[in-house]
């Protein structure tokens, strides 16, 4: 290899790396979900005292497999809110909000799924059918179908829960909010399900 052939690499290179683009632009923030409810710091649960629980990440459709929030609009049609986009999937946030609310409304333990191995307890499951938009109706949706299994039994008891929080304007940050009110309540409902 002669010294120009040497020489033509390195800028053959820096010439593309202004045409090669890794992905889209990200959005100057990302959503995620805070709990209404807050855990307190340092305090100790047992599962000798309390009642355990296992929350599995819920199943979702295609469209809630990735980051962004669809919106749906004329029955069949989705589209995505423009510049909205979760720091981690919708499953793992909302199976996350569900944990912490579990424990500061009933008390449980929740345990992950590794840990449920020692002492299963109850086990929480179920689909995040909706996380999103209903742009006919300008609303945030959150519609999960759960099934729990309350203990040693293998009865399953199944129960849909929704949010419908209305919406001003289809742009991220107000979808953010109305999204993180309508998944508070879902959760709050669940537990409460969960707890009697």
């Amino acid at each position: 290899m002669n010294k120009r052939s040497v020489l033509c690499v390195p800028l053959a290179a820096l010439a593309l790396s202004g045409c090669v683009s890794f992905g889209a632009k990200p959005p100057g923030s990302l959503l995620r979900l805070e709990p209404a409810v807050t855990l307190p710091v340092g305090e100790s649960q047992h599962s000798n005292v309390a009642a355990t629980i296992t929350v599995a990440v819920p199943s979702v459709p295609q469209e809630l497999a990735a980051s962004r929030v669809p919106v749906h609009s004329g029955g069949t049609a989705v589209a995505f809110v423009k510049d909205a986009q979760w720091v981690e999937r919708p499953s793992q946030l909302f199976a996350r909000l569900l944990g912490d609310t579990i424990t500061a409304r009933t008390g449980r333990l929740v345990l992950s799924t590794r840990q449920s191995m020692l002492d299963p307890g109850a086990y929480l499951m179920g689909e995040l059918r909706a996380f999103g938009v209903d742009s006919d109706r300008s609303e945030a949706v959150v519609t999960y179908d759960a099934a729990l299994i309350r203990g040693p039994e293998t009865v399953v008891e199944k129960r849909r829960f929704e949010a419908r929080v209305p919406l001003t304007e289809i742009a991220a940050a107000p979808v953010g909010t109305a999204l993180n009110q309508a998944a508070n309540q879902v959760a709050a409902e669940v537990a409460d399900w969960v707890g009697r």
